[in-house]
């Protein structure tokens, strides 16, 4: 089997329903378009795959993956999973323009070309652990009011979900009684997560560290940024909560995480870490040391279901992450609906496993193109 070439369809999808009310803030895009892929063998067999595309780069990184990597790749076998990986791994040593996104959008294509010719599920081609796995939600704003977050922790958990995590980033002042409002809607024992998307000082990380640390809350996502390691080192010593670290950072500096001790729990996802054969590189490493290795959403659809394939075939990670309803577009029926249980089940199909909704991505399609 060889790869004859790709193509690339840009979906629109309407960006208001992310937000509070519906107001895109100043300077957002109001719709996202993204990059679906598929790659073409000689004997028939498709895989597919998608790029994050809430940025406004949706149409550049389809040019991207054409002018790029496609000539990486024509002629391969798709079966080759771990030499194209290296390959495309080796070039982007000379991409300094971009991340390792792509390589991974790449990857998980040509995992569900071989899970279709095994005509398994990529979890069993990985080595399966589970068929299920607990989900937590995120929140869906990050500017709902105390009250606000009360009822919607209490409404998640009734959901069954299995945890929830807030992304508040306006300071201590604001974020400490939104924070201890959801404690106060789920009460004791039940999964809570801060995530500020790096947007603390190391003084203000430490402020709402120690009250994390009275209301019992589960991790403590990326306070500071993933690359200021001595600053996270010393947050780390001051607070009890774990902290969840290298969520923004290259498959190859998560060693360096590793040997200096400064997270209990790592970060990763097929976006970022490089793809299916990428994360499960993350999440061996991380075992290796005796850490668990939590998945992020891609807030793409199908790199999410190539994350539930990844959980399902690792033990060192406890959750799958439900993010906004927004981001699951363009399937029949998406894995990471919950159950009532708040499982998410792992499709059984061959390959990725799911089944993409094509008159809806035809009625949102901007542009397709083929080389």
């Amino acid at each position: 089997m060889k790869i004859t070439g790709i193509s690339t369809r840009l979906i629109e999808v309407d960006a208001k329903p992310r937000y509070k009310d519906g107001v895109v803030p100043l300077g957002r895009p109001a719709s996202w378009h993204y990059p679906l892929l598929t790659v073409h063998t000689d004997e028939g067999v498709e895989g597919r795959s998608m790029a994050y595309g809430p940025h406004g780069d949706g149409a550049a990184l389809a040019d991207i993956l054409h002018a790029a990597y496609r000539q990486e790749i024509v002629g391969e076998d798709p079966l080759d999973s771990e030499k194209i990986w290296q390959k495309l791994w080796r070039k982007q040593r000379h991409l300094y323009n971009q991340r390792d996104s792509l390589l991974g959008v790449i990857d998980v294509a040509l995992w569900d070309i071989k899970g279709k010719v095994a005509g398994l599920p990529i979890a069993r081609l990985l080595g399966l652990f589970r068929d299920r796995i607990p989900m937590y939600a995120s929140a869906r704003s990050e500017f709902y009011t105390a009250e606000e977050v009360f009822e919607e922790a209490r409404r998640l958990k009734a959901a069954g979900f299995r945890g929830y995590k807030l992304q508040l980033r306006a300071g201590p002042a604001a974020d400490i009684p939104r924070l201890r409002a959801a404690r106060e809607a789920v009460g004791e024992g039940f999964p809570l997560m801060q995530d500020p998307n790096a947007s603390y000082t190391l003084a203000e990380a430490c402020e709402v560290g120690r009250a994390l640390d009275a209301l019992n809350y589960h991790w403590y996502e990326e306070p500071l940024p993933d690359q200021h390691l001595g600053a996270l080192k010393l947050l780390a010593a001051r607070v009890r909560t774990p902290l969840l670290v290298g969520e923004t950072v290259r498959l190859t500096e998560l060693p360096g995480y590793l040997r200096e001790g400064v997270g209990a729990m790592l970060r990763g996802d097929t976006l970022m870490k490089g793809g299916i054969t990428g994360l499960r590189k993350a999440m061996a490493a991380a075992e290796l040391f005796g850490l668990p290795l939590e998945i992020h959403t891609a807030n793409t659809p199908l790199l999410d279901v190539a994350n539930l394939h990844v959980a399902c075939s690792a033990a060192n990670t406890e959750f799958v992450e439900n993010h906004h309803p927004v981001f699951r577009f363009g399937l029949k029926r998406h894995p990471l609906e919950a159950d009532p249980q708040g499982l998410a089940h792992l499709p059984s199909a061959p390959g990725l496993g799911v089944e993409l909704d094509l008159d809806w991505l035809d009625n949102h399609c901007r542009g397709a193109r083929r080389s």
